[in-house]
């Protein structure tokens, strides 16, 4: 993955989830973390949410993470697709410590744990001039 894409995963720490069940979308926002070394990012909802229910039923999920900026010269931002990781054993434990280094304060409130195996990008950066758009695939 492009480093500049990297970066910008890594510093931020929200993103918008989107799911869609019979044609009916739906969307919510996460804190993550971002597993470099694997391109995954990794979050913490409960199971009965709308958004994990609507994901364990399609895998295939979409997303976006954007830092809130407003000046159009320094806007960034990634759309993403990718698909649901429902970890167990030892990836379930490995899920938590990499979750809880990150957001030490989850764990007065712990919730299951979830992965997104990343698999296309699309970062627009105006920082390197208006429009510029980097993109990245998974090699499968």
């Amino acid at each position: 993955m492009e480093a500049r894409i990297s970066e910008y995963i890594k510093h931020n720490k929200v993103f918008t989830l989107a799911t869609c069940i019979d044609n009916v979308p739906y969307a919510a926002n996460c804190f993550y973390c971002f597993e470099e070394e694997t391109n995954r990012l990794i979050f913490m909802s409960n199971k009965e949410t709308r958004h994990i229910k609507e994901s364990i039923d399609n895998l295939s999920v979409a997303g976006t993470i954007n830092n809130g900026v407003t000046t159009v010269a320094k806007i960034q931002g990634i759309q993403f697709t990718g698909k649901l990781i429902v970890p167990n054993g030892k990836q379930k434990n490995h899920f938590n410590k990499t979750y809880l280094i990150k957001f030490p304060f989850a764990i007065t409130k712990l919730s299951p744990i979830w992965g997104i195996q990343l698999e296309w990008i699309k970062m627009t950066d105006n920082t390197l001039g208006f429009g510029n758009k980097l993109i990245w695939k998974r090699k499968i």
